[in-house]
């Protein structure tokens, strides 16, 4: 008995004990020892994040392909996201701002603090002028995404400047300070589509 325990347990043939039927109303199929074991799903990949280029750090990065995938959800030409990442460029540096002149945009994520007016977020749009609320444009989709729409109001803005069709939104008491950014930003679009 001990010799057949001790072949036993070297044994490379395993086979199942047999297993009493449970009383069951309908019979199940016993899995044979050679039957097919089917994997669980793989969890899905995270989405990798884009390189940085044009000299931008991760996070300054990470906010320009926001803007880009906005523009591009609202079926936006490839030149109106370049104006978009231009302006957010020279209004953010592409980081997104909470206000030290509003408190509450300090509650939000954010990834630096600014002190001009009432201006937020990576287009330093004001709540007081309509924009939205703090907490809207605290997030940078939400940005993008009402800089997009008065852009697109913008009789004209594809055949305008970059300066032009930016300030026509904007509003800037710094108009041409947009245009410098326009052979960086078309790297960036360039590199997110």
């Amino acid at each position: 008995a001990a010799l057949a325990d001790e072949r036993a347990s070297r044994s490379m043939e395993r086979i199942a004990p047999s297993v009493p039927a449970s009383p069951s109303p309908s019979p199940t199929a016993t899995p044979s020892p050679t039957a097919t074991v089917k994997k669980a799903p793989k969890k899905p990949k995270k989405p990798t994040r884009p390189r940085p280029v044009a000299g931008l750090t991760q996070a300054q990065m990470d906010n320009a392909k926001i803007i880009v995938d906005v523009g591009r959800q609202l079926h936006v030409p490839k030149r109106g996201l370049i104006i978009a990442v231009a302006t957010a460029m020279q209004e953010s540096n592409l980081y997104n701002y909470a206000s030290g002149v509003l408190p509450e945009s300090e509650n939000y994520p954010h990834q630096a603090i600014g002190w001009d007016h009432d201006s937020v977020g990576l287009f330093q749009q004001r709540p007081s002028s309509g924009w939205g609320t703090v907490r809207d444009l605290m997030r940078p989709a939400y940005a993008a995404k009402v800089f997009y729409l008065a852009l697109l109001e913008v009789p004209g803005w594809q055949d305008m400047a970059l300066t032009y069709a930016a300030q026509s939104v904007q509003i800037s008491a710094f108009p041409d300070a947009y245009a410098q950014h326009e052979e960086r930003a078309t790297t960036v679009v360039e590199a997110l589509t």
